[in-house]
C-alpha cells in the first residue's frame, strides 16, 4: 500500500518536473489580432461596408471594443449599444445569416457579410430573438430580430454587437463609414423666400 502511494507521488513529481519547463518555455498564445494578420503581421483594414446601425439611428455606446492582449485575456470583444427590449435589430450590411439560435441561453444572430474578403467578416448580435433563419440572405437595414428582455450582460438593456474575421475579433464600429458615425438624423431646413402654403 505504501509502495503504491510512493510510486504515484514519484510519478506526479516527475511529470511536474518535465511539464513545468515545457509550459514555461512554450510561446505565449497569439494576440487576437494576430489571427487576422497577414504575413507581414499587419491586420487587414475592415471595409466600411456598414449601411446602418444595428439598433436605432445613432444609439448610445455603453461600452466600446477593448481588445484583449491575448486570445484568452480579459477584454470586451464587441460593442454594447443601448437598446430597449423589443427594439428591432437590423443587419448593418448585406450578407447571409450564418447562425440564428441560442447560445448559453441567449438569442444570437450572426451574419456573414458579402464581399468582405476571405475569410469573410461576420457580425453577431445578442441577446436577440431571431426573425430570420440560417442561410437566409439579408440586405443592409433588414430586420433580423428584436432585443430580448433578458440575457444582456449590460447594467441597462443593450445589444452586444460583435465583428469577427475567422476567429479574430475586430472593432465593429470600423464597419461604419465616417458619415454614419458622426451624423445624427437628417433635418429639413426652412427654404428661404418661398411662401408658406396657406
Amino acid at each position: 500500500m505504501r509502495v503504491s502511494r510512493c510510486v504515484r507521488a514519484c510519478v506526479r513529481l516527475a511529470l511536474l518536473v518535465v511539464l513545468t519547463p515545457a509550459a514555461l518555455l512554450a510561446p505565449p498564445p497569439p494576440r487576437l489580432s494576430a489571427a487576422a494578420a497577414g504575413e507581414d503581421g499587419a491586420v487587414p483594414a475592415v471595409p466600411a461596408a456598414g449601411r446602418a446601425w444595428p439598433v436605432g439611428v445613432r444609439p448610445r455606446v455603453l461600452r466600446g471594443w477593448e481588445p484583449p492582449a491575448t486570445a484568452y485575456g480579459r477584454g470586451h470583444r464587441g460593442v454594447d449599444l443601448a437598446a430597449a427590449p423589443g427594439t428591432p435589430v437590423v443587419a448593418v450590411a448585406a450578407g447571409r445569416v450564418s447562425f440564428a439560435g441560442r447560445v448559453a441561453g441567449r438569442g444570437v444572430v450572426s451574419v456573414e457579410l458579402a464581399r468582405t474578403g476571405g475569410p469573410p467578416l461576420r457580425t453577431t448580435y445578442e441577446p436577440v430573438r431571431a426573425s430570420v433563419a440560417e442561410g437566409e440572405a439579408v440586405t443592409a437595414g433588414e430586420v433580423v430580430g428584436t432585443v430580448e428582455p433578458a440575457g444582456s450582460h449590460c447594467p441597462t438593456p443593450c445589444v452586444h454587437w460583435g465583428l469577427l474575421r475567422g476567429d479574430a475579433y475586430l472593432d465593429p464600429l470600423a464597419l461604419l463609414p465616417p458619415w454614419l458615425l458622426r451624423s445624427g438624423p437628417s433635418r429639413l431646413l426652412p427654404v428661404l423666400r418661398v411662401p408658406v402654403p396657406g
